[in-house]
């Protein structure tokens, strides 16, 4: 399945990693923690950690087709 990923640094990752999936948890499927968190999309799936340097981002597409849509 393809995938994207990103690395944001910020010395902040684990506030944003929370932010980011209670925002999607009104529409999707998510299931986290202070730093793990995961968002199953319709077309795919993000997985989120967070360290003390970054929030790393790993979005997977169902299909090929639809990875630039989830980027």
């Amino acid at each position: 399945m393809p995938t994207s990923h990103v690395d944001v640094v910020t010395e902040h990752a684990s506030r944003y990693l929370q932010q980011l999936c209670k925002h999607w948890a009104h529409k999707f499927p998510v299931e986290f923690d202070p730093n793990h968190g995961t968002i199953d999309l319709s077309l795919g799936r993000t997985v989120l950690d967070a360290d003390a340097a970054a929030l790393h981002i790993a979005v997977t597409a169902d299909e090929a087709g639809s990875l630039e849509r989830l980027e």
